[in-house]
């Protein structure tokens, strides 16, 4: 995947014309089969027809890097982070640190590259299986399974409630709702629940009041700091860390959003005008919400489990945010 933030003198251009002016070895028909299949997108919303691109958007093309040659001088580029680095290690388990953008497994929209792919080829283990899932927009912790029998004890870790997942973000405002709640860890949180809503094409809603087919969610969370005044208009800017007690799709997303508070550079729940604000560390546009999985808290798991040795372990990662903290800081009033 590659990316361009459009300039003026790409406003108003239709995206494949302007994917070939930044991208000189890029064909139009390669993008046109890109289009058919959603792989292009515009401020991380997928597009299917060649519409015009306006000054300040982000283009993401997902094709393989082979058809990328010759990039103009218009692209705003950033070192590419590693496609993961390992955190972790025991005999039966790999726990990985996955960079944003990039799909935990192929399908749809995915692109090419997907990270249980390159992780068995660098590992030279055919037999890695990924014992669970997280956004290909979301960095951070993802577990994989060295075998087939490890991977079965693995996922009871999850099916028996025996591991915690907590996340950390970045959002709009300070939020303060919910029931005060002692963590495992004894972390003093608040606790938020609401009613999810899937609809067949995927899309997600939150809702206060359960209406037919939704299912219960329930999200811990405290503010680990305030950047006062350093959104637009001065509004204020939080990070959390938050604990899923239950784990639908896109649950921190959509219910942070629900509540007024949207992770920063979210393209689906968030506020565009708002995510335009922020710039990231190279200067361009944030590209992906600003959203990691950073922690994983294993409870007591019985001796018969194969990793029991894990019991009460803690793996953490500090989260590689696009919008540098430290500007941040730099904005408080």
């Amino acid at each position: 995947m590659r990316s361009f933030e459009v300039t003026r003198d790409l406003d108003n251009q239709h995206v494949v014309k302007a994917a070939t002016t930044v991208f000189k070895g890029l064909k139009a028909a390669d993008l046109y089969k890109a289009l058919k299949k959603k792989d292009i997108k515009i401020d991380g919303k997928r597009i299917s027809s060649d519409i015009a691109v306006k000054e300040g958007q982000t283009v993401e093309v997902w094709l393989p890097d082979s058809l990328f040659e010759g990039e103009g001088d218009k692209v705003k580029s950033a070192p590419k982070d590693p496609d993961y680095k390992i955190a972790a290690e025991t005999d039966g388990l790999l726990i990985v640190n996955k960079r944003q953008g990039l799909a935990v497994h192929s399908g749809k929209n995915t692109g090419e590259d997907n990270l249980i792919d390159i992780v068995r080829k660098s590992t030279h283990n055919n037999s890695m299986e990924l014992v669970h899932r997280i956004d290909m927009n979301t960095g951070g912790l993802v577990m994989l399974a060295k075998d087939k029998e490890y991977l079965e004890d693995a996922i009871k870790l999850f099916k028996n409630d025996l591991l915690i997942k907590r996340y950390r973000c970045l959002v709009v405002g300070v939020p303060d709702m919910g029931e005060t709640v002692i963590c495992e860890d004894d972390a003093i949180m608040k606790e938020v629940s609401a009613f999810l809503e899937k609809t067949p094409s995927g899309n997600v809603y939150v809702h206060d009041i359960e209406k037919p087919g939704d299912l219960p969610i329930t999200t811990r969370y405290r503010v680990l700091e305030v950047f006062k005044g350093a959104g637009p208009d001065r509004t204020d800017v939080a990070e959390l860390e938050c604990e899923l007690v239950t784990g639908r799709t896109h649950q921190i997303r959509a219910q942070f959003a629900h509540l007024g508070h949207p992770i920063l550079g979210d393209g689906n729940y968030g506020r565009n005008k708002i995510n335009t604000f922020f710039k990231s560390r190279n200067g361009g546009k944030v590209r992906y919400q600003q959203l990691f999985a950073t922690t994983l808290l294993m409870r007591r798991i019985p001796a018969d489990n194969l990793h029991h040795v894990l019991s009460g372990r803690k793996f953490e990662i500090e989260p590689r945010y696009e919008i540098e903290v430290e500007r941040l800081r730099k904005n408080k009033k």
